[in-house]
């Protein structure tokens, strides 16, 4: 792609708005500086967006026909299925997706259909998700010849959205840097058990029971950050911490049907009391018998800590 800069449009579906608030509390940079150095240009999004009514409906004209180019159209949020319907989001997120050089759904609801598809079969997500309900064909692709690129999360994080942005406009993301589900790989080729704080507590399985506990939440408390794809932990939110840091476990935003776990969030499912999500790259069996070991050689230090608010015993000093 040359160096001429790039237009973005942002549609807001059925959505809370927590990845618009993701997106805003964006630092180092700030996001309208991210975008500006990254050589796109908005030209609307529903908090920042200055066209209302005819005006803005002039605009959406203008690109569905083509007459105004179109090289990102970013959705948050499920898509309402009424394609003939002007008051439904599908009657403007399809035709301006057949003209955009590259389409992104910005979290888990315009990726897999999220917590705003819940209980409305009326709702679909973009391209992704499991009982076929979507607005874009599973084959389709953009005029960029990229599927839907997945910024997954519920929220995602402010640094996965402009960062996808840049790379889409710079022409430096391709077909092999999405993953299986059509997110960037430079995203999701981590686990969100990397770099957690609770590792060591992890490691001997020193467990928490309750949520103002030290330990590991996955044995008791339902994390599923061995499984869940993401840097979460490798890269601060909000200038200090992550879902962890902040003391609750990871529900695996990122993947569909999170919000659908047959189980109280916060609680671990377990058969003959052993849990059912174990890491995924890792045999029962095994898991099982590290396990086992693990616990047997749990340090006094990590066995009281994990079920304290607060470092009761210290590391033993190294000084001789």
């Amino acid at each position: 792609m040359s160096d001429a800069r790039r237009s973005l449009v942002w549609l807001q579906g059925n959505a809370c708005g927590g990845c618009t608030m993701a997106l805003m509390g964006a630092e180092s940079p700030d996001v309208l500086s991210a975008l500006d150095w990254a050589g796109i240009d908005l030209l609307w999004h529903p908090s920042f967006g200055e066209q209302t009514g005819q005006d803005w409906t002039a605009l959406m004209d203008e690109l569905a026909s083509g007459r105004r180019a179109l090289d990102i159209l970013c959705v948050e949020g499920s898509v309402d299925a009424a394609a003939g319907d002007p008051r439904s989001m599908a009657y403007w997120v399809a035709p301006l997706a057949a003209r955009a050089r590259f389409v992104v759904a910005v979290g888990s609801c315009s990726a897999f259909g999220g917590v705003a598809a819940l209980g409305r079969p009326d709702t679909v997500a973009l391209q992704q998700r499991g009982d076929g309900r979507t607005l874009l064909d599973a084959d389709w692709v953009s005029a960029g010849a990229l599927p839907v690129v997945n910024v997954a999360g519920c929220p995602p994080h402010p640094g996965w959205i402009t960062e996808t942005l840049a790379r889409l406009a710079q022409g430096a993301l391709e077909a092999s840097d999405l993953d299986e589900l059509a997110r960037p790989r430079a995203l999701t080729d981590h686990l969100v058990h990397h770099g957690c704080a609770r590792n060591e507590f992890y490691e001997f399985k020193a467990s928490a029971e309750r949520l103002d506990e030290l330990g590991c939440l996955m044995e008791h408390l339902g994390c599923l950050g061995t499984q869940a794809r993401g840097d979460c932990n490798l890269r601060v939110w909000n200038g200090a911490g992550s879902c962890l840091k902040g003391g609750f476990p990871c529900i695996n935003c990122t993947s569909p049907g999170f919000e659908r776990p047959n189980h109280a969030f916060g609680q671990t499912q377990k058969i003959a009391g052993i849990p059912t999500s174990l890491p995924s790259d890792m045999p029962k069996a095994w898991f099982v018998a590290l396990a086992s070991l693990s616990k047997a050689a749990t340090p006094e230090r990590l066995r009281r800590n994990a079920r304290a608010e607060r470092v009761i015993v210290r590391p033993k000093s190294t000084k001789r």
